[in-house]
């Protein structure tokens, strides 16, 4: 299947501070394509937030050039057109959160572009619905679980029919329960079609995606698929990054002699390579 590139960064730099500048991005190329689920990975400080900043004009390149849609996100008059296509969800849902009821907090973004309100009520119901939470409509956003708080915010970027989702260490906060449930709602919005950009330090869940990216000290170091990340082992250590709990196993036991292949991602990928030994 062929896909349209629907956010590209060209030789992306990005400086912190005025005097003292000291470089968050350094030289970023990189391609997203309408549909894809990006995972972008890294330890702290590798700066994966600020190019997450990047994809929907929070911050704008200090050099280089980044278009969403086709859009130069340096254009002020297409800000407002950036900003409908891009949704961002953070780690702490608390902050996002504006009004004291649900489904009010949902028709918080539609109402502000003048929607409709029969319009409004379906997007709200479409929300609620696909992130599983519409028997909590009419509760306080208080009384939510954290990842109910989350896909609180992700249903609120869902009402506004955004194109791409950017989610920003949205688990960071949040129990394995509340990590289940925002990964599985990701993955929900991929299989309807929604561009899915997703910021995590948990290698389980960037197992997931169609494409990693693996970012240090302001540079993307590599970019494939999640076997193929995955498969370097000793890198990854180095980079001071995990893998998925199967790839590790895999690698400790060809340490010990046992001839497994370098592309075990999964329990289900473990189980049938020591089935077949």
């Amino acid at each position: 299947m062929k896909f349209l590139e629907i956010i590209k960064a060209e030789n992306v730099k990005f400086f912190y501070g005025e005097d003292d500048k000291k470089i968050a991005l350094d030289n970023i190329n990189l391609s997203i394509n309408e549909g894809e689920f990006l995972a972008i990975i890294g330890t702290n400080g590798s700066g994966k937030s600020t190019l997450a900043k990047h994809f929907n004009a929070l911050l704008l390149p200090a050099e280089g050039k980044v278009t969403v849609c086709g859009i130069d996100t340096k254009s002020d008059a297409d800000l407002w057109e950036i900003r409908k296509n891009v949704g961002m969800v953070f780690q702490n849902p608390d902050n996002e959160i504006v009004a004291a009821i649900v489904e009010d907090d949902i028709a918080f973004g539609p109402e502000n572009l003048g929607i409709p309100t029969k319009e409004i009520r379906t997007r709200v119901d479409l929300a609620l619905e696909t992130v599983n939470l519409k028997d909590f409509r009419k509760f306080s956003p208080s009384k939510l679980s954290g990842g109910q708080k989350q896909r609180l915010a992700i249903a609120g970027v869902i009402a506004m029919r955004t194109k791409i989702l950017v989610l920003d260490e949205p688990t960071a906060m949040l129990d394995p329960q509340g990590r289940r449930e925002i990964l599985e709602t990701a993955k929900k919005l991929h299989s309807s079609g929604m561009t899915i950009i997703y910021i995590t330090h948990f290698m389980e869940e960037a197992a997931v995606a169609d494409r990693v990216a693996v970012m240090e000290k302001g540079k993307i170091l590599k970019i494939g698929t999640p076997r193929k990340i995955f498969s370097d082992v000793e890198e990854m250590h180095r980079l001071g990054l995990e893998v998925p709990a199967a790839a590790e196993i895999a690698e400790r036991l060809r340490k010990k002699g046992l001839k497994l292949s370098r592309d075990i991602l999964t329990g289900y990928d473990l189980a049938k390579e020591l089935k077949n030994l």
